[in-house]
C-alpha cells in the first residue's frame, strides 16, 4: 500500500528536523504533517500559498515556521500572528509551544475561514484565527496590553510593525519577523522612529541542512526586544 501524503510529509518532515539537530516531540511532527495536508487540499480551492510551492510546503512553509521556534525566548505566554495567511507561522507556533495561547489575524476573509477550519481540525485548544485589521480600534480596544509575541512572516515592513505591535504589547515584549534580502535599510528607519523602545535587536541567519547551506536563500529572522 503507497504511503498517504501525511505520511509523505511527515518523513520529509524528519529529515529536515534530523539534519538541523532539531528534535520536536514526535506527536507535534505528526500534527505538522498533518496540518501540511490540510493546507495541501484546501490550496486548491484557496489561494494560501503559492501554487508552485505546494511541493516544498515542509521546507518552505512547515518545518522554518517549526524552526524558528527555536530561536524564541521561554518565558512568553501570548502571541499574535499579523497577517497569518494560511496560518503561517501562527499554527506551526501553537503546535510547537502549547503552553502559548495565540492570536492569528489577517483581513482576507477566505483565508481566516480556512484557518478557523484547520485549527479545529488538529484540534489546537490554544489558537483563534480573527478576521480583522490589527491596526483597527476595534482590534485594539479587543487586545490592547495583552500580548508578549508579535510574529509575521507577511510582507511588512519592520517601521510597520512596530506601529502596529506598540499599542497591543505588554510593557516587555518580542517582535518575530521572518523576512528576505537585505534588512539594512528597513531596520534603520525602524530604528530612527523607535529607537526609545527597542531594548536588543538580533538578525539570524536562517540557514539549514541539505537545501540552504550558507543561507543562500537569504532567510533572517529579526527578533526585537521591546521596552515600553
Amino acid at each position: 500500500m503507497p504511503p498517504t501524503k501525511q505520511e509523505i510529509y511527515l518523513k520529509e518532515l524528519q529529515n529536515f528536523c534530523w539534519d538541523n539537530g532539531f528534535n520536536p516531540e514526535p506527536m507535534r511532527n505528526e500534527r505538522l504533517a498533518f496540518f501540511a495536508q490540510l493546507v495541501a487540499e484546501k490550496n486548491e480551492s484557496v489561494n494560501l500559498i503559492s501554487r508552485k510551492d505546494v511541493e516544498s510546503i515542509i521546507e518552505n512553509h512547515i518545518f522554518i515556521s517549526a524552526y524558528i521556534t527555536k530561536f524564541l525566548p521561554e518565558k512568553l505566554t501570548r502571541f499574535l500572528d499579523i497577517g497569518t495567511g494560511g496560518g503561517f507561522p501562527g499554527i506551526p507556533l501553537a503546535i510547537m509551544r502549547p503552553e502559548l495561547r495565540g492570536v492569528l489575524a489577517d483581513s482576507t476573509g477566505k483565508k481566516i475561514e480556512a484557518v478557523k477550519e484547520f485549527i479545529d481540525k488538529l484540534k489546537l485548544s490554544n489558537a483563534v484565527a480573527e478576521n480583522a485589521r490589527v491596526e483597527s480600534p476595534e482590534f485594539i480596544e479587543k487586545h490592547k496590553g495583552s500580548f508578549d509575541l508579535i510574529v509575521s512572516r507577511a510582507v511588512v515592513p519592520i517601521i510597520i510593525l512596530f506601529r502596529y505591535a506598540l499599542p497591543l504589547v505588554k510593557d516587555k515584549a518580542f517582535i518575530v519577523a521572518m523576512k528576505g534580502g537585505n534588512l539594512d535599510e528597513e531596520f534603520q528607519k525602524a530604528e530612527l522612529k523607535y529607537k526609545s523602545f527597542i531594548k536588543k535587536s538580533t538578525v539570524y541567519e536562517l540557514a539549514y541542512k541539505p537545501s540552504n547551506l550558507r543561507n543562500k536563500k537569504g532567510k533572517k529572522l529579526v527578533v526585537i526586544e521591546l521596552q515600553k
